[in-house]
């Protein structure tokens, strides 16, 4: 079965081979300098100074994030499911917060959140998506954040980038945390996710809120090399080695091949008469439209092993996602594609001629 579904992705062999070593004791020297050198090649991703893990899953650091930085009132954006939990998160704690909602294929405004932080000055902390993969959206983050900053710099900005980081280049010079999830572009299994952290970020967040999620005791403990409970060992291990396969191949080439393979899928996806879902589609997948979605669907499983996402929420039944994010072979995803085009011809859709594969080859090698 292909798991193409946007997280969690297909494992890589080399990754699951970590898993066949022996297991080490995580208060060892050695596991201390395999934190300390997957934090600094960490580093690279998120270009932030602080950079910790946590053994949750990417809403644990989402969680942790909200609760270490709102000293008064949050502003959070919702153009989706994910947007969403930043409000479940801030009534989760009975923090005051202020939402921007957006419909699902529409990108937030940085007008909007400008008038917003005006109209209430104590808005301290916004929350955002990078890519909202609950419709494939992709924020303008990069611009929101420089125009908050240049209203007032003291307001912290928070990014989720679970299905952002590891797929683009992020430009962090204007966020203050950005989030990550192992089981997105890192290729990993579910269970660890990521922050990095700005220094004024750092700041704010001063001794921490909370226990197991406080950020201040997590950074002085991973800043030694340690941490302050057992960590997810095997995670991280993996994570070290994604981190050399993706310095070895050039972060700058993956990207730039992540952004290929995605725009020659869409180009094969409107080829064959499907529509792309949000106004400004994210790399990290192809968020398709379709009221047959999940008849689609469900021919992709069971007749040619392929396993992609449905929509959630009100969408279900009308979106299915299919993955972008990590090292994906050429030659799987034209199979994808093609397949897509004879289930389209045998629902009656669309007769198969072969666009699909063609567009895509076209596009991607030229």
């Amino acid at each position: 079965m292909i798991l193409a579904t946007p997280g969690p992705v297909e494992i890589p062999l080399f990754v699951r081979e970590t898993y066949l070593k022996d297991t080490i004791h995580h208060r060892t020297p050695e596991f201390k300098e395999i934190l300390l050198d997957t934090l600094n090649r960490f580093k690279q991703i998120t270009k932030l100074p602080y950079n910790v893990f946590l053994s949750s899953s990417g809403s644990g650091a989402m969680e942790a994030a909200v609760i270490n930085t709102v000293k008064t009132k949050a502003l959070t954006i919702n153009a989706g499911k994910f947007g969403e939990r930043w409000g479940k998160i801030c009534k989760a704690y009975n923090i005051e917060f202020k939402e921007l909602k957006y419909n699902w294929d529409t990108p937030a405004n940085a007008e909007d959140i400008i008038n917003a932080i005006k109209e209430d000055s104590s808005i301290d902390t916004i929350f955002i998506q990078i890519s909202e993969s609950a419709g494939g959206l992709r924020h303008p983050v990069e611009e929101i954040a420089k125009a908050v900053k240049s209203v007032n710099d003291n307001i912290i900005i928070v990014a989720d980038g679970i299905t952002a980081l590891g797929v683009e280049d992020i430009d962090t010079t204007n966020i203050d945390i950005v989030v990550g999830g192992s089981q997105k572009a890192f290729m990993l299994p579910p269970g660890l996710s990521m922050l990095g952290i700005s220094e004024k970020a750092f700041q704010r967040i001063g001794s921490g809120r909370g226990f197991y999620f406080n950020l201040a005791n997590e950074i002085k403990k991973q800043l030694e090399g340690s941490t302050s409970f057992t960590p997810a060992t095997g995670l991280i291990i993996a994570l070290n080695e994604v981190l050399k396969k993706l310095e070895e191949k050039g972060f700058e080439n993956h990207y730039q091949n992540t952004a290929k393979r995605h725009k020659a899928m869409l180009k094969a996806i409107e080829a064959i008469n499907l529509s792309i879902f949000p106004q400004t589609p994210a790399k990290s997948m192809a968020a398709v439209y379709s009221d047959k979605a999940e008849e689609i669907r469900k021919i992709l499983k069971t007749k040619y092993e392929i396993n992609v996402a449905g929509g959630q929420d009100f969408m279900k039944g009308k979106l299915f996602r299919i993955n972008n994010m990590g090292i994906i072979d050429d030659n799987k995803m034209l199979y994808i594609l093609n397949s897509l085009e004879l289930t389209l011809d045998e629902l009656g859709i669309r007769k198969y001629d072969g666009s699909a594969a063609k567009v895509y080859s076209e596009e991607k090698f030229r």
